[in-house]
């Protein structure tokens, strides 16, 4: 065999470790995606499981003490079944952004259709939410369509990490960065 020059070995040496370097950052762009796409589809997995929009949720506030403390993390089902004073929901009221989590004081349901009037209350509030002026102008009661689910499982302050991401936005996009670092800088 001819012997071949040593530049012509350096030249084909790097151009193999080029289009290694290249085809890792393909890889990585790839397994970024793959993460992604399975968050969102055990996402939306949940969503179809319970019948609620938002199947988990963060307390954000201490009016459900001593039962659940801001920073506890929520699951909620929705379901059909008829819900009954002592339940804790999450509902939304129309002028409000942030979900509510309060407990049923009261509830009444037309035994010919699915309509459902709550009153509801925080349990470390002294009065129930209408008279302590929560629902929107107007409103008596919290109607089933205002319901995201009710709570079936919480665990205790593992939602702290929300709470500060949302209270400091430069914790959430340091955070962010670093796991995009990460996964750019992985060997695999």
């Amino acid at each position: 065999l001819p012997k071949c020059p040593r530049r012509w070995h350096r030249q084909h040496a790097q151009a193999r470790t080029q289009g290694s370097v290249r085809g890792r950052g393909r890889a990585q762009f790839v397994s970024l995606g793959l993460i992604l796409t399975s968050a969102l589809a055990i996402w939306k997995g949940l969503m179809l499981y319970t019948g609620s929009e938002s199947p988990v949720v963060v307390v954000l506030s201490g009016s459900m003490e001593p039962g659940f403390s801001k920073g506890d993390i929520l699951f909620l089902h929705r379901g059909h079944a008829p819900v009954h004073s002592g339940e804790v929901v999450v509902f939304h009221i129309d002028e409000r952004d942030v979900p509510i989590v309060h407990r049923v004081v009261r509830a009444h349901e037309r035994s010919d259709s699915t309509y459902v009037e709550l009153l509801t209350k925080g349990d470390n509030n002294p009065g129930n939410d209408l008279a302590g002026g929560l629902y929107a102008p107007g409103q008596q009661w919290v109607l089933w369509e205002h319901v995201i689910g009710r709570a079936v499982f919480y665990l205790p302050h593992i939602g702290q990490a929300t709470i500060i991401m949302n209270e400091h936005p430069w914790v959430k996009f340091a955070l962010i960065g670093f796991l995009g670092l990460m996964v750019v800088t992985s060997k695999e």
